[in-house]
């Protein structure tokens, strides 16, 4: 990835939509980090020059940085306007593509910054748009030489590498991994923005057309290595973590398998079962979901249906989506930990017949998931892309995070932002 002819290291698309504000802080910290030896070019992009200004005004104010507007370039586009995708794109080596729906507005950039040689990260959290790209795009990325790395935000790294962190903790082979997911609230509670319901809504309305794109694939299946992964039930019980837990519906499960493939096929790794799922704490708060995603799943079949759960995300959602997004407060008092339970084969030990003889458990750690972790996720992806190449994959192409930076740093990288990968523990069996 050249970028001596190039003005900026990275450009921020869509910086003045609510996610769009939080990673343009993030780039801004970046810029000064301590262990910058080499300046940071960068921009902010979108439709309007003034909602962009104040976006870095007030990201100049938070971070008490006055002349912040004034080192950061200026780039005015808009989705609808292939040829200014074009001009952001020359003038990038990576661009963060904040700009969602993605399965509206996402594919002009990655096809804008495919055709001008210019890599792209997104914060996509909507499986079909991103196996779609990987289907048109990966073979034309990997001509040009750049990446175009999808669900670069708290959906999907904390799972991804979190499943490659704990592969290279296990003394062994691991075969099969379960995730829970915790959500912890402060005495403000949580909140998140619409713009994640409505993704949630298009993709639950759509997806026979996830299933008909997986058909028209027809991928090989990954091997089974080791006992198979029993499935759980709809509810189930957590022991280990004293909690009921549902299935994580987020697009953890696609991403994961999608490195597991690539892992197996492009380096020869063997491949990792995998199950994501949320913790809900008790009985009632079982109950509670339970009715919410019955109304959720029976007004998201139909148009009408549809239109309401956007109008009105607060009521339907219970009060956990809204509008407005979540306050300052709610943010600080919020953050997760990522449970993964491992089992897998002592080195040397054949995987055929036997029950599983090593058990490892490992966990991410982080700050509030949506607008916290997520701008610090994406900007250390598009760190690493900068900064560690000789550990990319050769060839470009349309890649998954696990598969882009399994060989790379950016677990230490996170680590040194606050979200931390740890083993809790590993024992034979």
């Amino acid at each position: 990835m050249a970028t001596e002819q190039r003005p900026f290291h990275l450009v921020v698309f869509g910086a003045s939509g609510f996610t769009g504000q939080f990673v343009t802080e993030e780039v801004a910290r970046e810029q000064v980090a301590r262990d910058r030896s080499s300046p940071l070019p960068w921009a902010v992009a979108g439709r309007s020059r003034e909602k962009l200004q104040r976006v870095l005004e007030k990201a100049a104010l938070k971070l008490g940085r006055p002349t912040l507007p004034s080192e950061v370039g200026v780039i005015i586009c808009d989705i609808t306007n292939p040829a200014s995708l074009d001009e952001m794109a020359k003038q990038a080596t990576v661009v963060l593509n904040c700009v969602g729906p993605y399965r509206f507005y996402g594919e002009p950039v990655v096809k804008a910054c495919v055709e001008n040689g210019t890599s792209c990260i997104d914060i996509c959290g909507e499986p079909e748009f991103l196996e779609l790209m990987c289907l048109k795009y990966h073979e034309k990325a990997a001509e040009k030489g750049v990446y175009i790395i999808g669900s670069s935000g708290f959906d999907s790294i904390p799972a991804d590498l979190g499943v490659i962190y704990t592969r290279n903790q296990m003394n062994g082979t691991l075969t099969a991994v379960e995730s829970f997911l915790t959500v912890h609230s402060g005495p403000e509670g949580l909140c998140i923005h619409d713009g994640t319901w409505k993704s949630a809504i298009y993709g639950f309305g759509a997806r026979s057309n996830l299933r008909k794109l997986r058909s028209a694939s027809n991928l090989k299946p990954v091997p089974l290595i080791g006992t198979k992964l029993k499935k759980r039930w709809p509810v189930s019980y957590c022991r280990e973590l004293n909690t009921y837990s549902i299935p994580f519906l987020g697009s953890d499960m696609s991403v994961v398998k999608r490195t597991q493939r690539y892992l197996y096929e492009v380096l020869e790794e063997s491949p990792v079962q995998y199950a994501a799922y949320i913790t809900v704490g008790g009985i009632t708060s079982v109950i509670k979901l339970m009715f919410a995603g019955l109304f959720f799943l029976f007004f998201v079949r139909f148009g009408i249906g549809r239109h309401l759960l956007i109008k009105f995300p607060w009521l339907f959602s219970f009060g956990y989506f809204s509008k407005q997004g979540p306050t300052q407060k709610q943010m600080d008092g919020s953050s997760f930990t990522l449970t993964f339970f491992g089992q897998g084969y002592k080195q040397g030990l054949s995987t055929d017949k036997l029950k599983p003889n090593i058990r490892i458990c490992t966990q991410v750690k982080g700050p509030e998931a949506g607008y916290v972790t997520t701008p610090i996720a994406m900007v250390q992806a598009a760190m690493t892309l900068l900064n560690d190449v000789s550990d990319l994959p050769k060839a470009g192409g349309v890649f998954t995070p696990g598969a882009a930076f399994s060989k790379t740093k950016l677990i230490d990288r996170l680590g040194q932002h606050g979200i931390e990968f740890s083993v809790i523990s590993s024992s034979e069996v």
